[in-house]
C-alpha cells in the first residue's frame, strides 16, 4: 500500500457507521508507548526499539514477532510516507487490540521514504489479525489525514511530553 499526500486520497472512513474524528485517535495512545528520543539510527534498529517498547509494556509477549512483521511489511513498500513521517503498521497475532506507539527521532532515520527525506515522526500501529469493530484501516486513514497538515507535524516535532503530544492529537 502506497500512501500519496493529497486531497484526492481522502475517503470516508466509516467506524461503526460513522466517520472517525481526529480526537478519537487519542484513545489509541498511552504514555508508556510515547518516546520523544528514539535512539535508533536505522529503520531496523527503530523497529527493534519500538518492539521492545511494546514488549516492556506487556502489549506483546514476543518483540521478535513484531519486528519480523514490520520488516515483512516494508518489503511491500516503505511506510515512510514523506514529509518526515513513517507509519509502520500491520496485523499480528502478537497484538490483542489496536495500539499505537509514537516515537520521535531527533536526527531522522532513512525509511526509504517516498520523498527520500529522513523520518522524524514514527507512528507504529499494531492490530490483531481480526477485530470486531474494524478500526485498523480507519485509524491509519485518520493518522494520514492528521499528519498531512504541516502545523500538526510541526507541533509533534516540538512535543517533549506525552501531555503535549496528546493535546496536539486532540487539537
Amino acid at each position: 500500500m502506497q500512501i500519496v499526500w493529497g486531497s484526492e486520497n481522502k475517503r470516508n472512513n466509516n467506524l461503526r457507521g460513522g466517520v472517525m474524528e481526529t480526537t478519537e485517535l487519542a484513545q489509541y495512545f498511552n504514555e508508556n508507548l510515547f518516546l520523544s528520543n528514539l535512539e535508533a539510527k536505522t529503520r531496523t534498529d527503530s523497529f527493534n526499539e519500538i518492539a521492545e517498547l511494546f514488549a516492556n509494556n506487556k502489549i506483546v509477549r514476543d518483540k521478535n514477532i513484531v519486528v519480523e512483521m514490520l520488516e515483512k511489511r516494508e518489503t511491500l513498500g516503505s511506510t515512510g510516507i514523506g514529509k518526515g513521517v513513517a507509519i509502520p503498521h500491520g496485523r499480528t497475532t502478537a497484538a490483542l487490540d489496536v495500539t499505537i506507539a509514537f516515537c520521535k527521532s531527533t536526527d531522522g532515520i532513512d525509511f526509504k521514504a517516498t520523498d527520500k527525506k529522513p523520518v522524524k515522526l514514527i507512528f507504529t500501529v499494531l492490530a490483531p489479525p481480526q477485530e470486531e469493530n474494524n478500526r485498523y484501516l480507519p485509524i491509519l486513514g485518520k493518522l494520514v489525514e492528521f499528519l498531512h497538515e504541516t502545523k500538526n507535524r510541526n507541533k509533534l516535532l516540538k512535543a517533549e511530553t506525552f501531555d503535549e503530544f496528546i493535546q496536539t492529537i486532540k487539537g
